[in-house]
């Protein structure tokens, strides 16, 4: 069942935090960019992504011409749950993985995640994505990357209001 069109970006006019879920470019950015926008100004961006090559600093740079001037960016990779504030899109999970285990600190999972779902605002839009849907891969980090943000999906959805899966674009209700 896809989002009621009938309350601004499929909002309804009461505080939500809500996980977009979905596999690599299914939409997930681009509908939290929306459901946000039914966020009152100043609405803020949280930006876990860092440009270790050319493909990166790309992907930022249009990222950050999509948002223009309507969000206000927070950059942190690692610290989170440091930098949460209300009317705020937080993009993404996968990345915050990727640079705990990459700066060495996933011995911090568990404390972070914890803290993050601890210090959820009312009204945020957090973006994830959906792995190991289909295989199990070869080599133990894959694995347990896997594990690890199929962990951090469960609990954040858990504390979430509104759980939405992106397929191929469009957006569908789980919770």
């Amino acid at each position: 069942m896809a989002l009621d069109p009938g309350t601004p970006a499929g909002l309804s006019p009461k505080a939500m935090r809500t996980l977009i879920t979905g596999g690599i470019k299914s939409g997930k950015s681009r509908h939290a960019l929306e459901l946000a926008l039914g966020f009152p100004p100043p609405r803020r961006f949280l930006a876990t992504a860092e440009a270790f090559d050319d493909e990166m600093r790309e992907k930022i740079k249009r990222h950050r011409l999509e948002r223009s001037d309507r969000f206000d960016t927070v950059e942190e990779g690692i610290d989170i749950h440091e930098r949460l504030e209300e009317r705020m899109v937080l993009d993404c999970l996968p990345l915050w993985l990727n640079n705990l285990i990459h700066y060495g600190r996933e011995d911090e999972f568990d404390a972070i995640l914890a803290a993050l779902i601890e210090r959820l605002p009312r009204d945020i839009v957090i973006v994830s994505n959906e792995v190991g849907m289909g295989f199990v891969p070869l080599e133990p980090l894959s694995r347990r990357y896997g594990i690890l943000l199929g962990t951090a999906n469960a609990r954040v959805a858990a504390a979430c209001d509104s759980v939405v899966l992106m397929v191929a674009g469009v957006p569908l209700r789980v919770k």
